[in-house]
């Protein structure tokens, strides 16, 4: 019996040994913890946590991590303003993914200096960006004569092709020997969405044979004057190009510039980057009036429908002759007709920012357009050096020139998915009484690429050969 009550001593020993050596520790630990009624560290990394290097430390990564999350909040909140608003202006009548948003680049709209332009031009305003249609057709007018101007045409029209996005119309203003070219080829490289009327250039030269033309361009030169005259009356906008143009990107965020104008303007026009209309070039120097640094015409934005409303065959004859009297002839051929009605009417020009007409002629401030290649729109080569003009990155310039000169059309031929054939929405697609058919149809049309002839579009409308 004494062994018994033993061994349960013993036993009931251990058993409050186990459960009071816990207790007893976690009693320690607990009133360990504290010094001076503040809390003592338990752990090296603790303690290295509340050390004076630690907290300087950790106290400036919490105040980086607030200032970030601060600027997020402020971009999210600003992201979301600009959906909203995007979505108040959006048309009722778009849907799904038939229509695209193009960024513009905001434009001065009136006649500051160019650093103004240029500054204004590199600044987009999310909120205030015009819309494009996905399927919208871009219209382009050109006046081409000769070989080489028939040359210069098919490098910028690659340069078009390569970048578009939008159906396209051509308007070619040329001459017999154009437009053999330019229609074998356009029928060669049968390109989808893109449609091309060709105008005869020899019948509009008495509209503008009677005023004399100093420039290497000769009487071809002065026929962007009579487009109001020469296009359909039913075109009602349309992007005006010189032949020795090369586009850097997609032409619908230039036609998108058209939902900038406002009152009267009518004229899409950039700045001259050369000194040559504030007569200081040469003594005696005598250029036709212009306001400031006058505009260049090798990049035009035409509001046809307004600007037959304002009767600008009238406008732009009378201007014409009052300026001969005394200057006898024109320097710069449709440039200092433009420049001298602008000047007796500002109001009709609406400024573009200068790099949608980098001029790489002699003396021009070409590189005050652009800080990088992303900068680049529209590169004119108005010198008549051509590629041997100077200019501090002409390298470049000519580099991208001469890959769309070596550029093979037919890898142009590029389907625009999402927008229907000519020939689903255009009756015109029939052939006409001579034959022609009226339109280009979408890339599942066989055959050579048709094209379109016509007169000028003087009532009544003259169409054939």
């Amino acid at each position: 019996m004494l062994g018994i009550c033993r061994g349960r001593r013993k036993f009931l020993a251990a058993s409050l040994s186990l459960l009071c050596i816990p207790a007893i520790t976690w009693i320690y630990l607990f009133s360990g913890s504290f010094e001076d009624g503040k809390p003592v560290s338990l752990s090296p990394l603790e303690s290295q946590a509340h050390s004076p290097r630690y907290t300087a430390s950790s106290q400036r990564e919490r105040e980086s991590l607030e200032v970030r999350m601060r600027e997020v909040e402020e971009e999210n909140r600003a992201l979301r303003r600009q959906l909203s608003l995007a979505q108040g202006r959006a048309p009722s009548h778009r849907r799904g993914n038939h229509s695209k948003t193009y960024s513009m680049e905001e434009g001065t709209g009136d006649s500051e200096n160019l650093r103004a332009g240029i500054v204004a031009g590199n600044s987009s305003e999310c909120g205030q960006q015009p819309v494009v249609e996905k399927c919208e057709t871009i219209h382009v007018a050109i006046v081409c004569a000769g070989y080489n101007a028939s040359r210069d045409v098919v490098t910028l029209v690659k340069s078009v092709l390569f970048h578009r996005r939008n159906p396209l119309h051509f308007h070619l203003i040329a001459d017999s020997i154009a437009e053999q070219i330019l229609a074998t080829l356009f029928q060669t490289w049968m390109v989808p969405a893109v449609r091309v009327d060709f105008y005869n250039a020899d019948e509009l030269k008495s509209e503008v044979s009677w005023i004399p033309n100093k420039h290497y361009s000769g009487i071809y030169g002065l026929m962007k004057l009579v487009l109001t005259k020469t296009l359909p009356a039913n075109l009602e906008r349309v992007i005006v190009l010189d032949t020795d143009i090369t586009f850097a990107t997609d032409i619908a965020e230039l036609w998108a510039v058209f939902h900038k104008f406002k009152g009267q303007q009518v004229l899409g026009l950039v700045e001259n980057q050369s000194d040559w209309y504030l007569g200081n070039l040469w003594k005696n120097h005598r250029p036709w009036p212009a306001l400031g640094r006058g505009y260049n015409t090798g990049v035009i934005l035409l509001l046809l429908d307004k600007l037959r409303k304002m009767k600008w065959e009238q406008m732009w004859r009378l201007t014409a002759e009052r300026e001969l009297m005394g200057m006898l002839s024109t320097s710069l051929a449709d440039q200092d007709i433009f420049n001298a009605v602008i000047k007796q009417n500002p109001f009709l020009v609406y400024q573009l920012p200068c790099f949608w007409n980098v001029q790489l002629s002699d003396h021009t401030r070409s590189e005050q357009c652009y800080r990088d290649v992303s900068d680049l729109k529209v590169i004119h080569w108005n010198s008549p050096k051509k590629l041997r003009v100077k200019n501090k990155h002409v390298e470049f310039f000519r580099n991208l020139y001469l890959t769309f000169l070596e550029y093979d059309g037919n890898l142009l031929r590029r389907e625009l998915f999402g927008c229907p054939s000519e020939a689903d929405v255009n009756s015109e697609n029939a052939p006409d009484a001579g034959g022609h058919l009226q339109a280009l149809g979408g890339a599942h049309q066989p055959g050579p690429l048709p094209v379109r002839r016509r007169g000028p579009a003087v009532p009544p409308l003259r169409t054939g050969l």
